[in-house]
């Protein structure tokens, strides 16, 4: 498989040789490609082409040249955008806590490995908080540390469990019994297919660790102790699927 190939076929670059000066080629994006940043890539093909978006094949397809290629962030992306589109898009605006308030001393993996515990108001059957989990994936960036920053997607184990929010909304994450993060929900979108038999997070089953305290069915009754943590130079035109 070529990516180049995948790209035209679904109508988010034009080929070169049929291009007008308004339409985006692989000459555009073709730096983020070669330096593992399909996500700012494909984020800009996706904002300026007007394309249905790609189904889940699409992203499936992407994911398999990228890890051909060695290029670990942009597979963990593609397989992340293909999960986005079978259970939805939740963006939101996040801010860490400082080293001082914090157990954190070290970044936030920005690739979609943490999968914190997070409080979006949903409730236990005794009245309760119910803390629910989702993978984070910081946009852009390749970490952030204590006290940063930035845009942000989520991944829930139970994506039915966080239909109800809506931008505006402010959700706290917990990586022990502190809170960790506070967040603001920039956008919510439902599906663009449908969704598989269970929804999972779009990480690699040698990456996820084992749940945490209290954890039961993607939430739990309790703040857990610890998360479960999920775990060329410019050559020729075409990426192919050649290692």
């Amino acid at each position: 498989m070529d990516v180049i190939a995948l790209l035209e076929a679904a109508s988010l670059l034009s080929p070169e040789e049929r291009a007008t000066a308004d339409d985006l080629t692989v000459s555009d994006i073709w730096d983020h490609l070669t330096r593992d940043e399909w996500d700012v890539a494909l984020a800009m093909l996706e904002e300026l082409v007007d394309v249905p978006p790609p189904p889940p094949a699409f992203w499936e397809d992407m994911a398999t040249v990228a890890e051909q290629l060695g290029m670990e962030r942009s597979t963990a992306w593609c397989r992340w955008r293909s999960y986005e589109t079978r259970y939805g898009v939740i963006r939101a605006d996040l801010t860490l806590r400082p080293a001082s308030e914090t157990w954190r001393r070290t970044p936030v993996t920005g690739s979609g490995v943490l999968r914190p515990m997070w409080d979006i108001g949903n409730t236990a059957p005794d009245g309760g908080p119910a803390l629910d989990i989702a993978a984070l994936w910081v946009e852009f960036l390749p970490c952030l540390a204590p006290g940063g920053r930035a845009p942000v997607r989520l991944a829930p184990l139970d994506p039915s469990r966080w239909l109800h929010l809506r931008p505006g909304q402010v959700i706290t994450m917990y990586e022990d019994r502190s809170v960790s993060a506070t967040a603001v929900v920039l956008e919510t979108r439902r599906p663009t297919a449908a969704p598989s038999r269970q929804g999972r997070p779009p990480v690699p089953e040698r990456e996820r660790g084992p749940p945490g305290p209290g954890h039961q069915l993607g939430h739990s009754r309790v703040n857990p102790a610890r998360p479960a943590v999920m775990t060329p130079t410019r050559g020729p035109r075409r990426l192919s699927d050649s290692p």
